[in-house]
């Protein structure tokens, strides 16, 4: 049983970093500042050479890791360190193919040793969750489902099956800051909550407080990422307190929804 629903006590807000920009020492400095001023849960991304949902800034934060060394037995590594601080839910964000290169199993029964409690793959279709879903059934780890706008008629089928929490993208395209969203958000939540419990905070493109707190207004929580990277790009090693202060600033939003 995983951890995740504690994190959806209260409305809930979600900090991703991507694991090793720009080095391991930075980013294990920037989840505890973010964990000390009131991200619920942890988004790991998991670097990879072709993240075909993410926009040029975690992009970037991908490339810089790779090209400093990371690997993802240095990613695992890295949970099994930060687990004897951080005790709030932790889920990896990567790709299908990071985990059938290192092996499903091993992957993901890896994941329930080190205490990651979800699993999100942007770019594995619903229909093709079988390939993945018994194992981290058998292991305890959430494979948390994505609902797109574009997945209309699917919402329904996609919520009743959903493990974890629901993570609901608030526009077309990759990841990235945008100045405003516009999806009719509200009427996709409705249909979630018609067909299950399982909670859904949104995500993609969320940056500013004002739209953190229209988020959770909607839904149960707030997922920011970009807004977060950003901050590791432009302080690098000096990032870590950027961070907390800004994960704070945006807690306060979220409590507001």
């Amino acid at each position: 049983m995983s951890r995740i629903k504690d994190a959806f006590k209260e409305k809930a807000f979600i900090a991703f970093i991507t694991v090793g920009d720009p080095d391991v020492e930075t980013t294990k400095a920037a989840v505890i500042e973010a964990v000390e001023n009131g991200a619920d849960l942890i988004e790991l991304g998991i670097p990879f050479s072709d993240p075909t949902a993410e926009g040029p800034v975690i992009s970037s934060a991908n490339l810089r890791a790779l090209n400093g060394g990371i690997t993802t037995d240095k990613v695992f590594d890295f949970v099994e360190d930060i687990r004897k601080t951080v005790s709030i839910p932790m889920v990896f964000m990567t790709y299908a193919n990071v985990v059938y290169s290192y092996g499903s199993e091993d992957f993901i029964g890896k994941c329930q040793r080190v205490g990651i409690d979800g699993l999100i793959l942007p770019d594995l279709p619903f229909e093709e969750k079988g390939e993945f879903e018994p194992i981290c059934e058998k292991y305890g780890v959430d494979l948390i489902s994505l609902i797109a706008p574009t997945s209309e008629n699917r919402i329904s089928m996609i919520a009743r099956e959903a493990k974890g929490f629901i993570y609901l993208v608030s526009s077309l395209g990759v990841t990235g800051v945008r100045s405003e969203i516009t999806t009719d958000l509200d009427s996709i939540v409705k249909v979630i909550r018609e067909n299950t419990d399982v909670p859904c905070a949104i995500g993609f493109g969320i940056s500013k407080p004002e739209q953190a707190a229209k988020m959770a207004g909607i839904s149960d929580g707030a997922i920011v990422g970009s807004a977060i990277v950003k901050l590791l790009e432009k302080y690098g090693k000096d990032a870590p307190k950027y961070v907390g202060e800004y994960v704070k600033s945006m807690k306060e939003a979220v409590r507001r929804g």
